[in-house]
């Protein structure tokens, strides 16, 4: 898959802990290079906001910029580049997060630590699974447990649980024995142990699950949106998708539908506009549940720094916010019996 894609072929995405999904937090920026990875003839490059080649096609995979550096894979191991393309941290690494309050995750052999940005091993790799720091701590495991190490590599909060997430708003769900509760940075539980799935903490709101039904509750813990829908997405831009009846919509954060379910899948917004999936195929609304750019794509990504990936039938590339290809490369057609 190309970078920043979305498949139509996979289930709505919910920011559920369980099972894990790695993803980006709602807060961090990505884009801010003005740098947008591509993928031409098996190599990755970069390009800018105006689809011009500013990092030449060379690398075998690129993950987008997270503040002044971005991972590549060369030679089948990753490392980093700046903005100008040049490697400042040699490729060495089975894997590489993104950097996060100064710290990226990596993983050499089978096990994970972190470095800093000038390629120091700030945590010596020791754990069989890590995520991004996230105020202050990230959420590791060690054996079947997990707990939070501090960016010095000391367990601040021991490993004692059977899943945990990254902190948002000052929580971060964790998973004993079967239920999911919350717990605050000093590994105090806040938020009793009651939910059968639950989610990072997003503008104030958390999706949980109850009774085979998602709802959200409050950071006290509150039910503020009663249990009803039958999938629930994070808030982003004070809209969330959620699914009822096997249709897709948005609520903003009293419940209410803004956008009325139609859709047969539907992200999160971002810089104004959200994917949805409409007759199999993806385009974008505003806010106002208004088409902005027409149903037609196979796969779509989000947009960040007013451009979003987008792959068509013979087509790849990235689009502005008019649906203008501002670069794109042919792909080959699948054939029918295929």
């Amino acid at each position: 898959m190309h970078p920043g894609l979305v498949n139509t072929a996979r289930l709505f995405v919910v920011a559920v802990l369980f099972p894990m999904i790695s993803c980006q937090s709602p807060q961090q920026t990505k884009g801010s290079s003005g740098l947008f990875p591509i993928e031409q003839n098996g190599q990755a490059g970069y390009v800018n906001a105006e689809g011009a080649m500013i990092i030449p096609l060379q690398f075998q995979k690129a993950a987008e910029f997270a503040g002044d550096q971005a991972a590549v894979k060369l030679g089948g191991k990753w490392g980093y580049i700046n903005a100008d393309g040049k490697i400042v941290i040699n490729p060495q690494f089975d894997r590489a997060g993104d950097f996060s309050e100064g710290l990226a995750a990596v993983r050499i052999g089978a096990k994970y630590g972190y470095v800093d940005q000038d390629g120091k091993l700030a945590i010596q790799p020791q754990f069989n699974q890590a995520l991004d720091f996230s105020e202050g701590l990230a959420s590791v495991r060690t054996g079947a447990k997990w707990g939070f190490a501090d960016k010095e590599g000391k367990m601040s909060i021991p490993p004692q649980f059977d899943n945990a997430g990254s902190f948002s708003d000052g929580h971060a769900a964790v998973k004993i024995g079967r239920v999911n509760g919350y717990i605050d940075n000093a590994g105090k539980m806040v938020i009793n142990p009651q939910f059968e799935s639950a989610s990072n903490f997003t503008e104030g709101l958390a999706a949980v699950k109850l009774g085979n039904l998602w709802g959200y509750i409050s950071e006290e813990g509150k039910i503020l949106i009663n249990p009803q829908f039958n999938a629930a997405g994070a808030f982003s831009e004070s809209l969330a998708p959620v699914k009822v009846s096997g249709k897709y919509g948005y609520i903003d954060k009293d419940g209410k539908f803004v956008v009325n379910p139609q859709f047969q899948n539907a992200l999160r917004f971002s810089e104004g506009l959200a994917p949805v999936c409409l007759g199999g195929k993806w385009g974008y609304i505003s806010a106002e549940g208004n088409l902005a750019i027409n149903p037609q794509y196979e796969e779509a990504g989000l947009f960040a720094g007013g451009l979003a990936h987008v792959r068509a039938i013979g087509k790849y590339g990235l689009i502005d916010k008019e649906g203008k290809y501002i670069w794109s490369q042919e792909t080959p057609v699948p054939k029918e019996d295929e």
